[in-house]
């Protein structure tokens, strides 16, 4: 097998994808394929830390978080992000591979705390770093919190998995003449209104030079495809 093109990335993952066909919540047979593809990429070495998201169980409450106060709502999703990085942590560990859950919201007894020096000397031993609670403040996605992460951690880019299997010129589901991008801009993305990432965390990705690439995570092979440095998915780059 080829070198990989990267030596450490930052993996943001949706909530969402969990889900599976599901209507919410986490469903086992996705979440064991996504550590299957993960440990591969883990095994060759490369340099794993993970962003995820909480919207799998927060739609469940949704309906009842309607009129809450933002900030409440917002820290609601971040301890729907912890269950999820908890849940992810243990099917790595079925598989063999070494993960550490660390929380932007101080909950010691469940997982320890996001501390940059700690999550770096994970990373150089080879585990992999699933990252909780988003940022630790509301207002802010977990789309910022992975630009963040991933600027903090050195990676050399930020890996957005998604249900579709990359960038396109408008919502293929609602335009069938939408073409995939294989490249673009941060600026052109900007100008053409392009829903990559929220506004700030595309903005700090932009600032600190740090590409992005949108792929599929339900497409097999696509993240090792990705590492390997293969034509899949959409780069975002400056």
């Amino acid at each position: 097998m080829s070198k990989p093109a990267y030596k450490r990335v930052l993996l943001k993952l949706s909530g969402e994808a969990l889900m599976g066909d599901d209507a919410y919540g986490i469903n086992r047979s996705t979440i064991e394929r996504m550590v299957a593809d993960v440990a591969e990429v883990a095994k060759l070495g490369v340099e794993l830390a993970i962003v995820i998201g909480g919207g799998n169980i927060f739609r469940g409450v949704a309906p009842g978080a309607q009129g809450m106060d933002r900030a409440t709502a917002d820290y609601m999703g971040m301890l729907a992000t912890v269950m999820n990085a908890l849940a992810l942590a243990d099917a790595m560990r079925h598989v063999g591979i070494t993960a550490r859950v660390m929380s932007a919201i101080g909950i010691e007894q469940v997982v320890e705390p996001y501390v940059r020096p700690k999550a770096l000397q994970y990373l150089e031993e080879g585990k992999v770093v699933v990252f909780a609670a988003g940022t630790g403040n509301p207002f802010f996605t977990t789309d910022t919190a992975a630009a963040l992460r991933g600027a903090e951690m050195s990676a050399e880019i930020v890996l957005k998995a998604t249900k579709v299997d990359g960038v396109y010129t408008a919502d293929p589901k609602k335009d069938p003449n939408a073409t995939l991008y294989h490249k673009i801009s941060f600026d052109e993305a900007i100008a053409s209104n392009l829903q990559v990432m929220d506004a700030t965390a595309f903005a700090l990705c932009r600032d600190q030079k740090l590409p992005i690439k949108v792929f599929s995570i339900t497409k097999p092979g696509a993240l090792m495809r990705v590492i390997m440095g293969e034509d899949e998915g959409t780069l975002v780059h400056v």
